[in-house]
């Protein structure tokens, strides 16, 4: 019991090891800590865990169930979840330094978070450094794949994710210059409201773990810090599952509110792929048109 309150002093508050070891509460050495720490973190890693907590829907029956949810939140059909991508800062690496290096210039994870309406994470990826391109998590990740295979088989559901995203059938992202007063501007507005649920979700996650602050700084190795992201994604769907405050806490707002990056030319979509995501949008813009 006092290991697992040790990591999730350490999660709330971000705190140094030695500080939080000398909790008056705990009183604990700075091995201890980092031994609780390890083992709380590896263990709400294992694949039980974070199957049970953690889980994109893989069949047409819980798709369904989130795209009416969504859909009731919303109003734009198929859509199963929200994606977007947060930094999360860490110490410079020893090896492979500059994959880590961000935009921003300090070092980082770049975490891709996808979520329901109601900021549930159905998906986490804490794989990649700071200097990969949003445009290059998604291509990189399983859920990505997920939706391919559904596509394929007739199903016809997406994402919704800001213009960093490359637009593919299954993942749509907002017009940008809509003429205002036009469909698509109807579009873009309804699809930036529904989006910043991921944006709140991933704020919501930052404030109550603060270690994911960026100046608090994980001072850990890449993976164990891609195992500390998991574990808070995995106790924030805890803690909205049971009936937690879903509001972000005061002054903690999502650090990453800034200018969307272009898509690099390799991460275009095909010429074929695009035309397809653009009449899939457009009967999408119909349907709200009704």
């Amino acid at each position: 019991m006092i290991q697992v309150l040790c990591a999730l002093h350490f999660l709330g508050h971000g705190s140094y090891q030695k500080s939080v070891g000398s909790d008056s509460n705990l009183g604990l050495s700075q091995t201890s800590v980092a031994n609780a720490i390890e083992e709380v973190t590896r263990a709400i890693n294992s694949d039980a865990v974070l199957r049970k907590w953690i889980n994109f829907p893989l069949t047409p029956g819980e798709r369904q169930r989130l795209i009416q949810k969504n859909y009731q939140s919303f109003r734009i059909p198929g859509v199963v979840g929200y994606v977007d991508g947060t930094h999360v800062a860490i110490k410079a690496p020893k090896d492979e330094e500059n994959l880590f290096l961000n935009r921003k210039s300090y070092h980082s994870m770049n975490v891709m978070i996808v979520c329901d309406s109601d900021m549930i994470i159905l998906y986490c990826s804490a794989r990649f450094g700071g200097s990969s391109h949003d445009s290059y998590v998604w291509n990189e990740c399983v859920v990505k794949t997920v939706l391919m295979e559904v596509w394929a088989s007739g199903e016809q559901c997406w994402l919704l994710g800001d213009s960093g995203y490359p637009h593919q059938p299954w993942l749509h992202t907002p017009i940008l210059n809509a003429p205002e007063g036009s469909p698509e501007a109807h579009y873009t507005t309804l699809h930036i409201r529904a989006r910043n649920t991921v944006e709140r979700c991933i704020g919501l996650l930052k404030g109550r773990f603060r270690c994911l602050l960026r100046h608090r700084v994980l001072e850990y190795t890449p993976p164990k810090a891609g195992r500390i992201i998991n574990a808070c994604a995995v106790l924030h769907n805890m803690c909205l599952r049971s009936g937690l405050n879903n509001d972000i806490l005061p002054g903690e707002n999502n650090e990453d509110n800034v200018p969307v990056e272009q898509l690099p030319p390799e991460q275009m979509p095909r010429i074929a792929l695009l035309q397809e995501a653009r009449a899939v949008r457009q009967r999408i813009i119909n349907r709200l048109r009704l």
